[in-house]
């Protein structure tokens, strides 16, 4: 009986501690990490180190004067030697350290075992990096950070570079507009691909720079950003009277930089430029970011009247794409399908879009169009997106290199307050005044009706 009493005393503080650890590991998996996740896996790695790497066969044969030493000095087995090891540095999210390759290895060798790795060493994912020639970064990733998006606290950001989300890595995904101009971005209703577009404009309003939208849904994803748009069309009527002038402003701005090209003997290196941003700054023009939301609705003709207005907006758009950046244009193209179905153009206008990211999409054949030309392996993971994670997207590049992102969430009013916070910043361009948006002024709540004095009676 003393001994069930004894074990009863000991047991109930043991199982409310696990409980307790439980608990943080499903609600606060970053809390876990920190305090149980990783001590165990810096455990494990130390304990394991030399049997994992030469299980997984990322060890090699040992020098001869490492083998005359070993039988000199000591008796044991001579055993294969795994790549060195340095210092662990612990994250909030993982484990950092760099291996130093043997002779005779490249890092694809290592990224081949990531998945070993991973389960030798109790975490949720492993990637590797290249650092410099025979040096590669592991970086182990303890949980899921794209379950519950917390974006890091230091990101890098500057003139039209934005951190819109986060890899699965747990590195910021920024994107950055001067080196990656124009960019594809799709997915199915629900998938996040508003919520993407709306931390886009709401990292850009603060910034000096003109945007301008094309939102066929009546304006209904970009109206409550109309304080800082400096031009807003909201069907294809609107769509083909305002493309024409940003084609004029992109010549305009060529013939900016054809005049400061007009050298005179001996003018310096630094002064020969091919793009606005080789112009001193007092005679920059401003960068234009056009987003275009529902792009298919561009493409779609219901009789044959519009179909001249189509090719002609078409052929407008693939212009800027082909000829913008150098002019300081960028666009991010938007829509739950593009495909060569919609008609002449498209599969041109995609190849001038470098970026590309895809949403949950309702087939197979829209992830092949965003994704499956720069990177075909991409293809099955935007495919197996479920609906139940909004905001979840797959990213890529020309590089051929692409990463799982999830955008947090940010509210509609939220970007809307950023939006009229930074209302001061549109800039003056004149081309583009006639399309400015109207912006509905918040209503004036009716002052309190004034208390009069009553007299003090008995």
């Amino acid at each position: 009986m003393t001994d069930l009493t004894t074990l009863l005393e000991v047991g109930g503080p043991v199982a409310a501690l696990g409980g307790g650890a439980a608990y943080t590991r499903a609600k606060h998996p970053g809390v876990y990490w920190s305090t149980v996740g990783l001590p165990i896996s810096t455990a494990r790695l130390l304990g394991s180190y030399s049997s994992v790497m030469e299980a997984c066969g990322l060890t090699v044969a040992p020098s001869r004067l490492r083998v005359l030493a070993v039988k000199a000095t000591t008796r044991r087995e001579v055993r294969p030697v795994p790549p060195r090891r340095g210092i662990i540095r612990p994250t909030s999210t993982g484990l950092r350290i760099r291996l130093r390759l043997a002779p005779g290895q490249e890092p694809a060798d290592v990224a081949a075992s990531a998945e070993r790795l991973r389960h030798a060493w109790g975490v949720h994912a492993v990637y590797v990096s290249t650092v410099k020639p025979g040096v590669v970064e592991l970086q182990l990733v303890g949980f899921d950070v794209l379950r519950r998006v917390r974006m890091p606290r230091k990101v890098t950001s500057g003139l039209l570079k934005v951190p819109v989300a986060l890899r699965e890595d747990a590195t910021p995904y920024v994107r950055d507009y001067r080196a990656i101009p124009h960019q594809l971005t799709l997915g199915a209703t629900l998938s996040g691909k508003s919520m993407y577009l709306r931390h886009l404009v709401a990292g850009l309003a603060p910034q000096p720079v003109a945007l301008v939208g094309i939102d066929c849904k009546r304006g209904v994803e970009l109206s409550p950003f109309a304080a800082r748009l400096s031009a807003l069309a909201t069907d294809p009527e609107q769509a083909a009277e305002l493309l024409p002038v940003l084609i004029q402003e992109m010549e305009d701005r060529y013939e900016l930089i054809k005049a400061r090209q007009g050298l005179a003997p001996g003018t310096p290196d630094e002064e020969i430029t091919s793009d606005v941003w080789g112009l001193p700054e007092d005679e920059r023009p401003v960068p234009i970011v056009l987003f275009v939301d529902e792009v298919a609705e561009l493409f779609l003709v219901a009789t044959r009247k519009d179909e001249e207005r189509r090719d002609e907006m078409v052929t407008q758009l693939i212009r800027l794409a082909q000829l913008g950046r150098a002019a300081g244009i960028y666009l991010e193209v938007c829509g739950q399908r593009f495909g060569a179905e919609l008609g002449k153009g498209a599969t041109m206008l995609r190849a001038q879009l470098t970026g590309r990211v895809c949403h949950r999409v309702n087939d197979e054949a829209s992830a092949k169009m965003a994704l499956g030309d720069i990177a075909p392996e991409a293809v099955s993971a935007a495919c197996a997106i479920a609906p139940e994670s909004p905001g979840l997207a797959v990213a890529g590049d020309s590089s051929g290199g692409w990463s799982r992102i999830r955008t947090p969430y940010l509210s509609l009013g939220d970007a809307a307050a950023i939006c009229r916070e930074s209302a001061h910043l549109v800039p003056g361009l004149p081309a583009l005044k006639p399309f400015r948006p109207d912006v509905p002024m918040p209503p004036v709540e009716s002052p309190a009706p004034a208390v009069q004095p009553r007299p003090v009676t008995d």
